[in-house]
Order: C-alpha cells, then structure tokens, then sequence
C-alpha cells in the first residue's frame, strides 16, 4: 500500500511549495492593483505616450536581436535607427515626465497643451 501523498515528500519540501505559492499569488495580487490603479487614474494622453514608449522598447529590441542574430553588415545603418530609436525615447520620457499631473509644481514655465 502506497503511502499518502502528503507522508511522500519531506515537510521542508512542502514548506518551500506553500511559501512559493503564496509569493505567486501575492505578486498577481500586487500586479492586479497595479493594473487597477494605472487605468484608474493615469489619463488618456499619458496613457499614449506609455504605449508609445512600448513602441519605442519593442522596435529597440528587434533591432538589436536582427543585429546580434542575422547580420551587422550596414553597421552604420544600425547605428542611425538605433540611435534615433533611443533618442525618441528619451525626448519622449521626458514629455512624459512634463506631461504627468503629479509633476506640474515642477514645469511651471510650461504649459500642459504641448
């Protein structure tokens, strides 16, 4: 007779399988809010800038990967789209940073109609 599945594995196992399911769902819970809040209370323009930005990350990424992986013969043409992919960015990031309504005590001289 086989023994009960609770006897077969040691209980220091068993300790690390509750601890890493409860870090599991303590973390979704910790994702979920942050998802909740971000479409809550972020607005719409600041909304499109962070999807732009994505945008911006995604198209940095393949660029680099089609680089490493299949060819760097027109180094130079890398250098110019990567360079102007990072150089968006960071214009980008900080309209973000401008635009953002915690940070207008800050960009007094600027106006919000950008």
């Amino acid at each position: 007779m086989a023994p009960p599945k609770s006897m077969t594995q040691p209980p220091a196992t068993q300790s690390v399988a509750k601890s890493t399911s409860s870090n599991a769902s303590a973390l979704q819970s910790s994702l979920n809010t942050l998802v909740e809040n971000y479409r809550a209370t972020t607005l719409t323009r600041t909304k499109l800038i962070d999807c732009f930005l994505l945008v911006l990350v995604v198209s940095g990424v393949l660029q680099f990967a089609y680089r490493i992986l299949v060819t760097s013969y027109p180094f130079n043409a890398f250098l110019g789209s990567f360079g102007g992919t990072v150089g968006q960015f960071i214009l980008l990031a900080g309209l973000r940073a401008q635009t953002a309504p915690d940070t207008i005590g800050e960009f007094k001289g600027t106006s919000q109609e950008r």
